[in-house]
């Protein structure tokens, strides 16, 4: 299936990058999904949480996937530190890193402190079917080795994810303190959804 997906997303990226050379006289770069850093990172981070023993209980299953989940912006952040060159990007990039760090230490409090009690299926397929969304979306997008370029894309669609997740875990959690975590996941990451899609508006050359 994964190799399936892959040679689905080049064929479209192919497609793609012809119609616009012949519309604009531009070629489009690609770079191969397999060679690029921060889609590595994000396949990383996919394995991590396909394998991950589900408990059946939204508040323990949404903190640990969201662990998971904030651990790999912070290492595409750290990419983007280290390899990118736009000062909105490094910025964008500071600014998860700092948010996404802390709310780990506060969901291993929380892991600390919660035995799994409730058992609820639903939540678990839904969360199941979120990764596998994830992960195909990720694999159709058109990155081309530039940092600033690739983590706006990417981080766009790990944001959007992000978002998902939180919003099941309002739906099913119990747990007021990850309830209200999830509430500000979905808050500061539309905004900073709306930042790296104006970015990219302005930078498409980039």
């Amino acid at each position: 299936m994964k190799n399936t997906l892959k040679m689905l997303s080049l064929a479209l990226l192919m497609i793609f990058a012809q119609a616009c050379s012949k519309d604009n006289d531009k070629q489009v770069t690609i770079q191969e999904h397999d060679k690029n850093q921060m889609m590595t990172i994000m396949h990383q981070m996919m394995v991590k949480m396909n394998a991950m023993m589900m408990s059946k209980d939204p508040d323990n299953d949404f903190a640990l996937m969201m662990k998971m989940h904030h651990q790999g912006a912070i290492d595409m952040g750290n990419a983007e530190l280290q390899g990118g060159t736009d000062a909105t990007m490094k910025a964008i990039a500071q600014k998860v890193i700092t948010a996404q760090t802390q709310e780990i230490a506060q969901l291993n409090t929380f892991l600390q402190g919660h035995a799994a009690h409730l058992n609820v299926p639903e939540f678990d397929a839904k969360m199941m079917m979120g990764m596998e969304k994830m992960g195909r979306n990720a694999d159709l997008q058109i990155i081309n080795g530039r940092t600033d370029h690739d983590f706006a894309i990417l981080m766009t669609g790990h944001h959007q994810s992000a978002i998902e997740m939180a919003k099941m875990e309002l739906d099913y959690g119990t747990h007021a303190e990850m309830k209200t975590m999830a509430s500000k996941i979905i808050e500061d990451q539309e905004k900073e959804i709306k930042e790296l899609q104006e970015w990219l508006l302005a930078n498409n050359n980039k």
